[in-house]
């Protein structure tokens, strides 16, 4: 596009309101930050003042331990995104859009990613991340997500809300050569800006800003070689600054609206008449005008626009990440631990200057006394080891007692070091600096204390990552509208794939499988312990319940192991547990099985027959017993009850005698029967493993006596 002074102005305007309206304030707060996480805790004047007075700087930095241990946490923790339908027919096509979410985030490297801005976070108080599409290694398009410089996002000064939603425009801004801008704006407006030089840019240092975060110098001098003005060739240059403004406006917009459900849905701006016609004619839809706020996507450099359009997409690009927000203002961690580390750093100093200046506290000389050198090599040389010093007498010299280091000054420090732990959050017990003696007990329980203080920073970890997934289903619905192949890895150990179709038109139905424009679904997020933790405790647990007895296959043990090679080790497993032999072997163990059954029940028989035994030997000593106490007259009366139900239980306990023999005839024949079927088995294998060794004794000894030389004539 050509310069446009008046859309140019606006533009650099807003981003001027938007910097001197707080933007400025957090760009001196994260250098400070960045300094104190780098060990660069001095200011240069309080360096050359120390410096003068010979005086030393220590630097004990503490800030920078404690950070890496809450980036430990964050790491060990990682998030999975998830989607649920909210129609009781979008179950599988749910389960699609996770699989291509998480290829999404596979190619992106999101954990990585994630990772970058929590540190910008916890460090600076905002992390940002950006998604967008991407078409340059496809022109079906790709879902991009890249880590984005907190110093370089201008958030709305009057926004008050943590989802960019709420807020009303947002600022991007980055340095690029005039190649880069060829490249993605056209070779018009890059050839505008290529031939400027430093007093032909409009908005000044604030479009040609060469102090900023890389791997260089921070303050490059940006036209030390001539910059855009000389014959040298600065096509490498990063210094022509691009303001990325997406912003709300009002629009009358048009959109499908679907009769039966009232769901709406804006028609694409290149939608000629006729389109929109077919549309509404082929599907039913109705028409609307309704007056919205949509998003408009501004880009310019200096006072060159290089874009200026409506935004293809629903939300911003860029997704916030903030420790602790408080009605606008962001609050990390380092900002808080900066006053302790000072007085750490201060009093840790003081020691050591106290210790150098006592060490070295003086002598009281006695005029002429000294022989082998003068008062001035004596002050010079009089705190060296092993210093001899001839004097004329003994008593005339004597050395200065040195003043005690103040008592107190070392509890400073410490009191200092503990308002670090204290404020981070971060105890002993996450650091594993416990002592010897405290219980294993007593340290988890300081972890989980520890980590509970930091939940506020995870919980808007996970809001955070609920935006980019919300953000990221749209991206998907709107723009992944081609037949495409999606290709994810189920297991990272043994890197098994799977690839299924979306968007695919069935020839015969003409249906769409695996549409992913339709349907609405809520975004589930989900934390998870990352990889290798997760698997260190499946593998103990798994361990633990083969201890206990639980029959847990091998492979299942050696998939969550961590040991290398773990997927080959699984197939030789797997080759082996299908081989004949194996197969031979699973039968005799299960046969062994059975007849330890058999055995088992044939005792719980005898067991019981046993315990009849016993029964019927006390009935009868009842009745016998009955029988003594009986009157005459009822022996008179002929056969006798109690008589009677002892022969019955004798009768009973014979059968059941009898019944026992035979179960233990069947098991004890069985048994037999078992053991001659697999000595036979194993007589016929050794008869096959000497035929075959015989074999391979006479193909050897074939081979030997054919490679023997053949004996020549002439030499006998």
């Amino acid at each position: 596009m050509p310069v446009d002074t008046k859309v140019a102005d606006r533009t650099w305007s807003r981003f001027i309101y938007a910097r001197d309206n707080g933007h400025t304030d957090f760009v001196e707060k994260a250098d400070l930050c960045d300094n104190y996480v780098a060990g660069n805790q001095w200011t240069e004047t309080d360096l050359a003042v120390l410096k003068e007075a010979g005086r030393p700087a220590m630097t004990i930095n503490k800030i920078l331990p404690t950070i890496l241990n809450m980036a430990g946490e964050q790491i060990a923790n990682r998030a999975e995104i998830s989607f649920r339908p909210r129609g009781a027919d979008d179950d599988n096509l749910a389960t699609v859009l996770t699989k291509v979410a998480k290829q999404v985030s596979d190619q992106n490297q999101l954990d990585y990613r994630r990772s970058e801005m929590f540190m910008d976070g916890i460090i600076r108080s905002r992390g940002f991340l950006d998604m967008r599409m991407d078409y340059s290694d496809s022109l079906t398009g790709d879902i991009r997500i890249r880590e984005v410089n907190s110093k370089y996002v201008v958030i709305d000064p009057d926004a008050v809300g943590y989802d960019p939603d709420d807020w009303g425009d947002v600022m991007i801004t980055s340095w690029m050569t005039a190649d880069d801008i060829e490249v993605q704006y056209g070779k018009g407006d890059a050839d505008i800006l290529r031939h400027r030089d430093s007093q032909n840019y409009t908005y000044g240092y604030d479009a040609i800003d060469a102090t900023r975060d890389r791997f260089g110098m921070q303050d490059l001098p940006l036209f030390a070689n001539g910059g855009y003005g000389s014959d040298e060739d600065d096509s490498q240059l990063r210094d022509i600054r691009v303001i990325d403004h997406q912003h709300r406006e009002l629009d009358r917009q048009q959109f499908f609206v679907e009769r039966a459900t009232g769901e709406m849905r804006p028609v694409p701006e290149d939608f000629t008449d006729e389109q929109i016609k077919t549309f509404t004619q082929t599907y039913g839809f109705a028409l609307t005008k309704r007056l919205v706020r949509r998003i408009r996507w501004t880009v310019v450099a200096d006072d060159v626009v290089l874009h200026d359009e409506w935004s293809p997409y629903s939300h911003f690009t860029i997704i916030p990440y903030f420790p602790l927000l408080r009605h606008g203002r962001t609050l990390g961690y380092v900002e808080n631990l900066v006053g302790p580390q000072d007085i750490l750093n201060k009093v840790s100093s003081q020691e050591l200057h106290v210790v150098n200046t006592t060490a070295n506290s003086g002598y009281i000389v006695e005029a002429g006394n000294l022989v082998n050198m003068s008062m001035e090599e004596l002050e010079q040389k009089g705190s060296q080891s092993g210093l001899a010093i001839e004097v004329n007498k003994i008593d005339g010299i004597q050395k200065i007692t040195p003043n005690q280091v103040p008592q107190g000054l070392d509890r400073v420090s410490s009191k200092a070091e503990a308002s670090i732990d204290t404020i981070s959050g971060v105890n002993d017990s996450m650091k594993g600096f416990d002592r010897e003696d405290v219980a294993a007990k007593a340290i988890e329980t300081k972890k989980k204390s520890g980590v509970t203080g930091l939940a506020k920073c995870f919980d808007n970890l996970t809001r955070s990552d609920y935006i980019l997934a919300r953000n990221m289903l749209d991206l998907i619905q709107e723009f992944y509208t081609d037949e495409r192949i999606i290709t994810i890895t189920k297991d990272s150990a043994t890197g098994e794939t799977e690839s299924f179709g979306v968007n695919q038109q069935d020839p015969t139905t003409g249906q769409i499988k695996n549409d992913l424009t339709l349907g609405e679904f809520d975004v589930i997020i989900t934390s998870v312990p990352h990889r290798e933790t997760l698997e260190d405790s499946e593998f103990e647990q798994l361990v633990a319940l083969r201890e206990m007895g639980v029959q847990i296959p091998d492979t299942t043990l050696v998939g969550a192991s961590r040991v290398r090679n773990k997927s080959e080790i699984i197939e030789q497993l797997q080759a082996g547990q299908n081989s004949p032999e194996a197969q031979q072997a699973k039968q005799l163990a299960l046969r062994g099985q059975e007849a330890e059954v058999g055995k088992t029940e044939a005792e719980k028989t005898q067991k019981e027959a046993d315990a009849q035994l016993k029964m019927a030997k006390a009935g009868k000593e009842g009745v016998a017993a009955q029988k003594e106490a009986a009157t005459p007259i009822e022996q008179e009366q002929g056969a006798d009850p109690v008589d009677q139900a002892a022969t019955a239980a004798a009768a009973q306990r014979e059968d059941a005698l009898a019944q026992h023999k035979m179960q233990m005839g069947e098991v004890e024949a069985r048994r037999k029967q078992e053991k001659d079927d697999t000595d036979a088995q194993l007589k016929a294998q050794d008869m096959e493993q000497k035929r075959r060794a015989e074999v391979v004794r006479q193909a050897r000894e074939a081979a030997a006596a054919a490679q023997k030389p053949t004996p020549n004539p002439q030499s006998t």
